[in-house]
């Protein structure tokens, strides 16, 4: 099969969908993989590397589009690359449709097929494309919370942790997935007391069996436990994720209205449209923004700040995909692995995942 990897031009996205590594794999295997001048040298991955291990280099994302079979991206494709996309040519990237409903019909009109890794499952029905990224994501929640919470980013003043005799400050983490149990994790390192809030008693059980119950707290989520919770609060983390479907507004804007000024919010789920109705996609070079004087951090490639690291996990879990379909063929591939096949979300102009298909409303029949 013929392989494209283009560069990322998404605001600060650095990763790549293949590092030299996974193209020697390919390679090996007897692929042909094209790779983009420059892919993957802002995390030291120079054209040099990727020649070494086999791959062809090309000077312009419109060559890699045109002489590949499948493009191998991390992030969707923005509007400068809808003109690539074709309906002989299969993309295996994030998609995160539900997010943005005008810009999802451009990419299904293309008649690309399209295979995105946070809907693909395993065995158990979990999202083993996801939950790379979901543990990066989690982990720096933390962080960009922290930092943001000094003074001077319109933060409260205040540190997480517990100093002398004083209390410890108050982290609250709904959804306790992947992403929030890594929030969960590194807030209990910081020494913050942790609202953990959860829609399934069955998870607050087994983060219980996880976390212990030292300066924690296990929360039912409702719409008033949540407003309780979140007015308590010095950080709080939505990490809330329905597989295909915009995310939930689990904390509404009169919500807002009672949290204390410089209260520090980070939305993970804002790949999917943002789990707090206030929310509203930010980049990088301008992460934040305030509402009542509420710090909202709703960075929409938040693993993209680790891009080094991210791509390392994310190629260790991708990998394996990519060669059964590089190995077998698109339509093979997708027949013999039902948890591959819950990825593919469009095809031949048509939605062929049933929640995406629910959740963007457009009168497209299922395949």
């Amino acid at each position: 099969m013929i392989i494209g990897l283009p560069k990322e031009i998404k605001n600060n996205e650095c990763r790549v969908g293949l590092t030299p590594q996974s193209v020697k794999e390919l390679t090996n295997d007897g692929h042909n993989v094209f790779v983009q001048s420059n892919a993957g040298s802002n995390i030291g991955f120079q054209n040099s590397d990727y020649l070494a291990q086999g791959a062809e280099i090309l000077s312009s994302a419109e060559e890699v589009y045109k002489k590949s079979e499948l493009i191998v991206k991390v992030k969707e494709p923005i509007e400068e690359e809808f003109a690539f996309l074709r309906e002989d040519l299969t993309l295996f990237t994030y998609l995160h449709l539900a997010a943005n409903p005008k810009i999802a019909k451009k990419i299904i009109n293309t008649g690309v097929t399209g295979i995105a890794y946070e809907t693909v499952t395993n065995a158990k029905g979990e999202l083993p494309l996801l939950a790379p990224m979901s543990s990066i994501a989690g982990q720096i929640s933390i962080v960009v919370g922290s930092y943001n919470l000094l003074k001077h980013n319109n933060g409260k003043g205040v540190l997480l942790g517990s100093f002398n005799d004083l209390d410890a400050r108050v982290v609250t983490v709904i959804g306790g997935g992947v992403a929030g149990a890594q929030a969960i994790s590194k807030a209990i390192d910081n020494k913050a007391f942790v609202n953990i809030v959860d829609i399934s008693e069955a998870r607050l059980g087994a983060l219980r069996d996880m976390f212990g119950t030292y300066n924690i707290r296990y929360i039912k989520s409702s719409p008033d436990s949540i407003r309780q919770s979140i007015q308590e609060s010095d950080l709080i983390i939505g990490a809330v994720y329905v597989i295909g479907k915009e995310a939930p507004h689990v904390i509404t804007q009169d919500m807002i209205e009672g949290i204390s000024p410089g209260t520090v919010m980070v939305d993970i789920s804002i790949d999917q449209g943002g789990c707090f109705e206030t929310s509203k996609p930010t980049t990088h070079d301008d992460p934040t923004f305030l509402v009542n004087n509420v710090v909202h951090y709703c960075v929409t490639n938040m693993p993209g700040a680790v891009p080094l690291t991210a791509s390392l996990a994310l190629n260790k879990a991708t990998l394996p995909y990519i060669k059964t379909i590089a190995n077998k063929g698109v339509a093979i591939a997708l027949e013999e692995n039902p948890g591959l096949k819950n990825g593919l979300n469009m095809s031949a102009g048509k939605i062929t995942h049933a929640a995406v298909k629910e959740t963007l409303k457009l009168s497209l029949p299922l395949t």
